[in-house]
């Protein structure tokens, strides 16, 4: 770059004016920033490749021994939970998992028993199924809205350890994955699903409110975690403030379940301990909280 002029520059061969050259130092800043976000993107995906071989694997080995997995994902609005089951999936083979994403219940499932309308789409031998949100429902959002009467709740609260526990008890393997967000983090995300049209569809109604009714959720995600956190079901929490080092983690609690044929034992199964939190020490933690400052953090 050479100055010609007060206020004239000349960058190869162009001459251009002040404005003109703040402009282009600008747009060279964000295409670099750019570049390196596609760049970093595109590393993120190769690092998850190795373990996504090894879900074909394991779902290999779950189809060749005739055995049953639920995978629930839940958690706040803009945690990560499609994401990761996309990550997840993206290389199994489609005839041996089912994605399950539940809408409104209609007027028919209402005077259905709870979990039949669940029950319908749990898996055959040799196959994974996987809730993007799941029976959990009614122990957070029904419950924060009151989608459900207290007697509904309570009632569930009650018994879904029993019902988890025949499930566990028949052979199925259940993994409950709980995606837990800071309020902030979750508020950007919001933001930019507002302004991208890509985007835009998965704001709801529901999603509009969780930056305000954000005591409630954790309240309920509390006493949700401390009552039907069990031995034969318990709940992983993932930290997904990150979403790379959260599906990462999540598929290694998901590997880490089934001691499957063939595993590549190069590969780290470690989890990270910053990320993935039992349930039990995430009841801790928030006890610890309480104890400290008088109310929840996340």
């Amino acid at each position: 770059m050479k100055k010609h002029d007060k206020d004239i520059f000349e960058i190869e061969g162009n001459m251009i004016s002040l404005d003109e050259l703040i402009h282009y130092y600008k747009k060279t800043k964000a295409d670099k920033k750019s570049k390196n976000k596609a760049e970093q993107k595109r590393d993120n995906e190769q690092q998850l490749k190795p373990y996504q071989a090894e879900l074909i694997k394991l779902q290999k080995y779950l189809e060749n021994s005739h055995q049953k997995m639920i995978i629930l994902f839940e958690g706040r609005d803009a945690a990560g939970k499609g994401g990761t089951i996309r990550r997840v999936t993206r290389y199994m083979d489609e005839k041996h998992y089912r994605i399950v994403a539940l809408g409104k219940p209609t007027e028919e499932q209402k005077t259905q028993w709870f979990y039949q309308k669940y029950i319908q789409h749990f898996p055959r031998a040799g196959e994974i199924v996987l809730f993007d949100r799941s029976w959990y429902n009614r122990a957070m959002v029904e419950h924060v809205f009151n989608f459900c009467t207290e007697k509904e709740y309570k009632d569930f609260m009650n018994g879904v350890q029993g019902f988890e526990n025949d499930l566990t008890r028949q052979g199925i393997i259940l993994i409950k994955l709980y995606f837990s967000v800071t309020k902030d983090e979750q508020a950007r995300r919001f933001e930019r699903r507002k302004s991208d049209p890509l985007r835009q569809w998965k704001l709801s109604e529901i999603d509009m409110q969780a930056q305000e009714r954000w005591d409630d959720f954790t309240n309920t995600k509390y006493n949700m975690i401390k009552q039907t956190h069990s031995h034969s079901a318990p709940w992983k929490v993932i930290r997904s403030n990150d979403k790379h080092k959260a599906r990462l983690e999540a598929m290694k609690v998901i590997l880490n379940s089934v001691d499957y044929e063939g595993r590549d034992e190069h590969l780290n199964y470690a989890l990270d301990a910053q990320v993935v939190i039992s349930g039990s020490r995430e009841i801790e933690i928030m006890d610890a909280q309480i104890a400290r400052s008088g109310k929840f953090i996340n």
